[in-house]
């Protein structure tokens, strides 16, 4: 635990926490002072994440969770709720790319909207109750992208399911406001996790690494971001030192969005 650690004492779900940002952002609210539920689909994953975390003298409990799902969100919710009786931080990583073009499939069309909006959806209705036993320390961050913001070249269908994300956030913010509950989205850029090279090179033979270095070359800062620099602005926005931000949807980009 690190000097002055914001989250002591506090409970701290992280759904989509068993690998990248999700992975970075676990470690990262436990290292100051939260135990951490770290929830994943994958369990085998969340429980690697937990182990690492439980060697660096923090505080986490694996559990497999499917986020589009209510019926496992609910019972997430009534676990911590039997255990903790509280939950101070809601974080939701859950997301994956779109299907590229303008005509879809029907499947890639439900898969986008389950993956990349019920994984958001869902989760915050089930939790905001024992969210607002939290004294006014309520914190729920989303996870959205730029394609949000600016829109995505390879699929418009990725800046819709992440578009709705930012909307809802910002309806939610001022619905929660009375209840001592934050809301805000994080909008990353490129981010180098394994999942980074997905969002390119979508259509046969294309050349992903000539792609991924085109498009970092349009950063400004001339780089991806990293997971840990994701885990830094989720544990700002879920703290205190931010109890006045709500409703905010934040670019970590490298200056992508500044053009």
């Amino acid at each position: 635990m690190i000097p002055g650690a914001r989250f002591e004492d506090r409970v701290a779900v992280v759904l989509g926490g068993g690998s990248g940002m999700g992975a970075a952002v676990s470690a990262r609210f436990a290292l100051e002072g939260a135990h951490v539920y770290v929830c994943d689909l994958n369990s085998e994953a969340a429980q690697a994440v937990s182990r690492h975390i439980e060697v660096d003298g923090g505080r986490a409990t694996p559990l497999e969770v499917d986020a589009t799902s209510r019926e496992s969100v609910a019972s997430l919710m009534s676990r911590i709720e039997s255990d903790e009786g509280v939950l101070h931080v809601l974080h939701s990583q859950v997301g994956m790319p779109g299907a590229p073009g303008v005509d879809v499939s029907d499947e890639d069309f439900d898969r986008g909207i389950d993956v990349n909006v019920k994984s958001a959806f869902y989760p915050v209705a089930a939790a905001v109750p024992l969210l607002a036993r939290a004294s006014g320390h309520a914190a729920i961050t989303l996870v959205a992208s730029t394609a949000a913001l600016v829109g995505s070249p390879f699929s418009p269908l990725y800046s819709l399911t992440k578009g709705a994300v930012v909307a809802y956030a910002r309806a939610l913010a001022l619905a929660v406001a009375p209840d001592g509950i934050r809301v805000n989205v994080i909008c990353p850029g490129p981010v180098d996790t394994p999942m980074l090279p997905q969002f390119f090179g979508r259509d046969p033979g294309a050349n992903i690494s000539d792609l991924m270095s085109d498009f970092v070359s349009s950063i400004p800062m001339q780089r991806p971001g990293t997971p840990d620099e994701i885990a830094g602005v989720a544990a700002f926005l879920a703290s205190d030192d931010a109890g006045f931000i709500t409703g905010v949807a934040l670019p970590v980009d490298g200056g992508l969005t500044a053009r």
